[in-house]
């Protein structure tokens, strides 16, 4: 086996794929259409649905938006942080470096019992940001991780290096 099919450098790093993936197309197409059809509804139907409601409810429904809003808007800068490496406008170590302003941890909602008061697609809404939210931060994990916590585990790591050993006499 040649040194070169075993050097770092012929590896083939799969988190660097990762974004011409198809999975990564659908995360990024959902997200976006996620962030469309939220502010849809926040400027039309919600906003009759949030006139509607009682104060408190009301004020939960604004804080609520808020939250939503911002967390949508971490998820699209994300979204199309990933699709500039996608696209070769930049690469993974220079998003890595961006993603730094990217907060994916940034307003998670507020008790469940208040939000159950809210009109059922505000709910919806929640719900589904935080379930992109989720995958984003697994997909995130998955793409940054340094090369020494990539091999952690993999089974074939410890039989290439005995094969490499094992040819190198």
């Amino acid at each position: 086996m040649s040194d070169r099919l075993l050097g770092d450098g012929a590896l083939v790093q799969f988190n660097e794929r990762l974004t011409n993936s198809a999975a990564f197309g659908t995360l990024f197409r959902e997200g976006m259409d996620l962030v469309e059809e939220t502010a849809a509804y926040l400027d039309g139907v919600g906003r009759t649905e949030a006139k509607a409601l009682d104060r408190a409810v009301g004020l939960t429904y604004a804080t609520e938006s808020m939250r939503l809003t911002t967390r949508l808007m971490q998820l699209a800068s994300w979204l199309l942080l990933h699709r500039a490496v996608k696209e070769g406008e930049m690469t993974l170590s220079q998003a890595n470096r961006e993603k730094t302003k990217v907060k994916l941890s940034a307003a998670d909602p507020g008790p469940a019992d208040l939000i159950e008061k809210l009109p059922q697609q505000l709910q919806d809404l929640i719900t589904r940001s935080m379930s992109l939210q989720a995958r984003v931060r697994r997909l995130d994990s998955t793409m940054h991780a340094s090369p020494d916590q990539a091999t952690i585990g993999n089974p074939l790591v410890p039989q290439l290096n005995r094969l490499k050993a094992a040819f190198e006499q």
